[in-house]
């Protein structure tokens, strides 16, 4: 129902409750004021999807108002802010407001998912939603198939979002569009998931997984059936431009949009161009002609601030029939869509193809900076790219390309563009300082953002035979893999080392040491230790005095694991002598801490260990060392605990929090959580402890941590967790706690000790 005014639509709502409240019958009313088009069969548009979701987030006997409707109305009106709520149509948080004060369930919005945010709501597809969301049910397995630049991600998408309240363990989306090894796909599923290994964190669960752009990596299917096989309460949705072929598959191709749709998605973007624009009779024929290809319609509506649709229907005319041609055995609507690309790319002035075309060696997004530096781009022509829809902005300084955009421009890509990608990335991962033996400060976010770049940057070299750039950037990255995914930087090295290729004899020993350092992490320990007695032993002949000082402290850990304290004092000893004679003050810090934890281990000097703790933190805050600081906090707050002084112990806790959150360490972010959670028990603040233990216990329900990070905290040291339990502020905290998402209870748990 549409109202001219705000006021009359809330009283209305109002009536009609109280009406029904006689009743059996409970509805739910969603109010949103916007400008929709007025079309034959009622109101079309944005707004109205957004009506329709702000109801759909309700319950019966619920009025939920947008804060677009909330501004106008008057204060005489009782409304509840019901705060910030992804609603379903996938577009960034909305804040909603209630009519009244009455008590409702949560809403019904997005929630336990990683959706990404969309710019717009789906346009059409309403039977392809229904039909979709009938078969997920009955159907483990069903894949989306359809060339490229069908919608088929967007569609996937919303089905999720439909979808949500039914997976009661979350709705994962693991975007596979940058793979191109099989043997990734799980690895790559498992860290969208934050978990270590991925069967047996599935295995029990219900929940949904959103596989898209599954098509270059479709001889991992196997792996997918061995997965649904082990972990029956997990459904998979894929999106591929061919289906997996393997039992229980249900198979939905994702059709062209049917006239009306496509009109109205056209209409839908070009007025995020041109405010006020109306279709007339060449926009239904531009939308005939390209099919109803929702990429083909998304490019032509970015044009018509430059061409009017008869404009472009005459450029149409033109480029469709002579680019109609391409491969025979190829698909209609494929050939189109090339066609419909290849139009928008002669459209390009000469330096604007030249520019797009090495745009496409960038993988996942790139930086201003890294458009300049490797693809020559000026500020101006990366902006006409944006303009035209060839490039999209996300984050704030970043950019990026669809897919299938990326793979035609990336048909005219030459070979030193992919050369100068990789030496820029490899300058960018070297001045992290994330390698053992860097000096400088740690700057973990210059890698975080570009993960995807870094793969990209080592596969072309791997291809290229580049092994001495590759093995360079896979020492660069040491921490990076050792925080994120071990597993992924031992098999570069493997690959490296199996080319055979000779590289200078540091850089080898520096690799060596870099893939013990993996297998540590790993746990495979005396694997480790194999590997680091041999880059200790090149380390040796060249006289390296700062990667003989590294491998020692390696060595230490190894003797410790081992139970052989004494050797392993010897060796600390004589790796902080190393590191003092080199100035290395990364590994003093490193070296100092070993003896902290020996003088606990053997010595049984607690005093003594928080000396050397407290001297190796201050060493590391000056070295700009975060993770290793991280770390030392954590221990800190641990010997305090154990001294009973849970007051001197949080404000070091706090710091590794603070510190593990930045560098997203998340088997920090846990032990830091379940420290304060402890310390808060231990000074009477049950309920706080209760919301952070609830926090962990979600997150490691959600994905488990390694058995190395859980004898970081004792594990978990369930005994104060047993007693604060008799308190009911304590259990009310943990229910709280546990509808709290990682960040959400980082930033809590931060904000409340400031």
């Amino acid at each position: 129902m549409a109202f001219e005014r705000a006021t009359d639509a809330i009283a209305a709502a109002a009536a009609a409750q109280r009406e029904l409240a006689a009743t059996p019958v409970r509805v739910r009313i969603g109010l949103h004021t916007g400008e929709p088009r007025l079309a034959d069969d009622g109101y079309t548009g944005l707004d109205v999807h957004r009506a329709a979701r702000v109801m759909s987030a309700g319950h019966g006997g619920q009025v939920l108002v947008s804060e677009t409707t909330s501004r106008l109305l008057g204060d005489d009106v009782e409304l509840t802010d019901l705060g910030e709520h992804r609603l379903k149509d996938l577009t960034a948080p909305q804040r909603l407001y209630q009519l009244g004060r009455d008590r409702f369930p949560p809403l019904r919005t997005l929630h336990r998912s990683t959706l990404p945010v969309q710019p717009t709501p789906l346009v059409g597809r309403r039977r392809e939603l229904r039909e979709l969301c009938g078969l997920l049910p009955d159907s483990r397995l069903v894949t989306l198939t359809g060339p490229g630049g069908t919608g088929k991600t967007r569609v996937a998408l919303q089905v999720a979002a439909e979808v949500v309240d039914e997976y009661a363990d979350g709705v994962w989306w693991v975007l596979l569009s940058t793979l191109r090894d099989p043997r990734r796909v799980l690895p790559a599923i498992a860290a969208a998931l934050g978990a270590e290994e991925l069967v047996s964190h599935l295995r029990g669960q219900r929940g949904l997984l959103l596989l898209d752009n599954f098509e270059q990596v479709v001889e991992s299917a196997p792996e997918l059936a061995r997965l649904l096989g082990e972990a029956p309460g997990v459904t998979l949705l894929v999106t591929s431009r061919q289906p997996l072929r393997i039992a229980g598959e249900q198979e939905y191709e994702i059709e062209p949009l049917p006239d009306d749709d496509a009109v109205e998605l056209f209409v839908t973007r070009a007025r995020q161009h041109q405010r006020g624009f109306e279709p007339d009779e060449h926009v239904h024929e531009i939308c005939r002609r390209l099919d109803g290809l929702p990429l083909a319609l998304e490019l032509a509506a970015a044009r018509i601030r430059m061409l009017e649709p008869e404009a472009q229907l005459r450029r149409l005319d033109q480029r469709l029939e002579l680019l109609a041609g391409g491969r025979r055995d190829a698909p209609e609507r494929q050939r189109t869509l090339s066609a419909t690309i290849a139009w928008s790319h002669d459209l390009l002035a000469p330096e604007e193809q030249q520019l797009f075309a090495r745009l496409s060696v960038f993988a996942g997004g790139w930086s201003l900076e890294a458009a300049e530096q490797v693809a020559g781009g000026e500020l101006d022509t990366l902006q006409s790219l944006v303009d035209k829809s060839l490039v999209r902005t996300g984050q704030p300084g970043r950019f990026s390309m669809l897919e299938t955009i990326r793979e035609f421009a990336a048909a005219r890509l030459d070979d030193e563009t992919h050369r100068l990608h990789a030496r820029y990335y490899l300058a960018l991962a070297e001045a992290a300082n994330l390698a053992a033996d860097s000096a400088g400060p740690q700057r973990n976010e210059l890698v975080l953002l570009d993960q995807q770049n870094m793969r990209a940057a080592l596969t072309w070299a791997l291809a290229a035979g580049e092994i001495e750039l590759l093995l360079r950037l896979a020492v660069a990255l040491e921490n990076f893999w050792a925080t994120l995914d071990p597993d992924e930087g031992a098999r570069w090295l493997t690959a490296a080392f199996e080319s055979g290729v000779e590289v200078p004899a540091v850089l080898h020993a520096r690799a060596l040491r870099v893939q013990g350092g993996m297998s540590n992490v790993l746990g495979t320990f005396e694997g480790a230790e194999q590997l680091f007695l041999q880059s200790l032993a090149e380390f040796e002949a060249l006289g390296d005095e700062l990667g003989i000082a590294i491998l020692k402290h390696r060595l230490t850990t190894s003797a410790r694991m081992r139970g052989d304290l004494e050797r392993a004092q010897q060796l600390a000893e004589e790796a902080l002598a190393g590191h003092r004679r080199a100035g290395f003050r990364r590994g003093e810090a490193q070296a100092l801490t070993a003896l902290g934890y020996l003088a606990l281990l053997r010595d049984r000097d607690p005093d003594r260990a928080l000396v050397l703790l407290e001297e190796a933190a201050a060493i590391a805050e000056e070295a700009g060392f975060r993770w290793w600081l991280a770390g030392i906090c954590s221990d800190i707050a641990l010997v305090l605990l154990e001294a009973r002084r849970p007051d001197a112990a949080e404000p070091w806790a706090c710091r590794s929090l603070e510190l593990t959150s930045g560098i997203r360490d998340r088997r920090g972010i846990v032990v830091g959580l379940a420290l304060l959670a402890e310390i808060a028990a231990e000074t009477g603040r049950h309920e706080r402890s209760g919301r952070l233990w609830g926090a962990v216990e979600s997150e490691l329900e959600r994905a488990p941590l390694s058995m190395f990070t859980i004898w970081l905290y004792r594990d978990l040291r369930s005994d104060w967790c047993a007693a604060a339990a008799n308190d009911p502020a304590f259990e009310h905290g943990r229910a709280a706690g546990r509808e709290l998402v990682l960040d959400a209870a980082v930033s809590a748990c931060l904000a409340s000790v400031d």
